[in-house]
């Protein structure tokens, strides 16, 4: 859905403008009537932007204007930098490339086992060849199929295929499943699961060429994913988007800083009402975020003594920004682990992980 929508059911004010009336590329292609779409949306338009230097209430990225620049501008970025740690000691790592159904698949397994939860990215075009060669595609989309065939565009019909490959073959991965075993459904509103695997929680992201799957076995999770190249307006949107508290501090910052700040502002809501199956359904401006001693991003107000929502902000191509949010139900115990090794066949880098120096720091900080 493009432009101003009604306010969603059960929603106490005016729905969430989208900031351009074109198609969004992070939305899935527009389905068939009798298919619910997945729960994907993201806001339209670009957005580039500055480092964060405002107060202790929101996250702060770096610099993203200039993407190659941006190892410089934050202190370090790169796997193994700032990870958002929830109260279990779970942690939201950067996402792992997958560039096909060949795998590797080996480590997403392993942090399924040892995390309970894994993040993968990879781009369409590189599932391309699955998709179209596939002899099994049919058998794999299972219920969508239909959807499938009835999106009209090539190019869409097989982004759509693909991003349904990647997150089956991450899934029956992390299981040790057939991914043509697996039958993905959508529940009322979009939001996508595993029927059968009670417990299994998946979410779906895709922009431009780049797809991101989130599984999680520990509890609700979702991501979302933008071009850091987006500018989001700061005056149209952030009555649907931020708190009185979170519109203040941006307010008060320079352009640049603002747009970059408002984009990864969005990308974390974005991820957090996936997580929890509302989607676009849930005003954005209804909830904050804020950060912890240690500069954590954390949600505003949780109530004590219940598990903290795990979020990070990664970087990925150094194009993207992905975000993701975690409730973990229960503790996963962590094994000792040495670094995973570097995907250096696939030919892109890894996912980096975006971290900010607090005062008196000179390491990087999870978002």
């Amino acid at each position: 859905m493009n432009g101003h929508g009604p306010a969603a059911p059960g929603s106490t004010g005016p729905a969430r403008p989208r900031p351009s009336s074109r198609p969004h590329p992070s939305h899935p292609d527009v389905p068939a009537p009798d298919v619910p779409a997945p729960d994907v949306p993201a806001p339209d338009g670009p957005g580039t932007g500055g480092p964060g230097t405002g107060g202790p209430g929101l996250p702060e990225p770096a610099e993203l204007a200039e993407p190659a620049d941006l190892v410089g501008r934050v202190g370090r970025v790169g796997p193994g930098g700032g990870q958002g740690r929830g109260s279990s000691g779970g942690l939201l790592g950067p996402p792992l490339h997958v560039a096909g159904p060949e795998g590797p698949w080996e480590e997403v397994h392993d942090q399924l086992t040892g995390r309970g939860h894994v993040l993968v990215h990879t781009t369409w075009g590189q599932w391309l060849a699955a998709a179209l060669l596939d002899p099994g595609l049919r058998g794999l989309l299972g219920r969508d199929w239909p959807r499938y065939r009835q999106t009209a565009a090539p190019a869409g019909r097989l982004r759509f295929a693909a991003s349904r490959m990647v997150l089956k073959h991450t899934a029956a991965a992390a299981l040790q499943l057939p991914a043509d075993a697996l039958d993905l459904a959508y529940r009322p509103g979009g939001r996508p699961h595993l029927r059968g695997l009670a417990g299994t929680e998946v979410s779906l992201a895709h922009t431009d060429e780049l797809i991101v799957v989130a599984v999680s076995r520990t509890g609700p999770i979702g991501v979302d994913a933008e071009p850091v190249t987006r500018r989001p307006s700061f005056e149209l949107l952030h009555p649907y988007v931020c708190t009185p508290a979170e519109a203040a501090e941006l307010a008060a910052l320079p352009e640049d800083d603002r747009t970059a700040r408002l984009l990864h502002l969005w990308t974390l809501k974005e991820a957090y009402t996936k997580a929890l199956g509302h989607g676009m359904r849930r005003r954005f401006a209804a909830f904050g975020f804020s950060r912890d001693e240690q500069g954590r991003t954390v949600l505003a107000d949780e109530p004590a003594g219940a598990p903290r929502w795990i979020l990070a902000t990664h970087l990925v191509h150094g194009r993207y920004l992905v975000s993701a949010a975690h409730h973990p139900l229960f503790p996963v115990e962590t094994p000792s682990r040495p670094a995973p090794h570097p995907l250096e066949e696939t030919g892109l880098p890894p996912a980096a992980t975006l971290g900010w120096p607090l005062p008196g720091s000179s390491g990087a900080q999870p978002t």
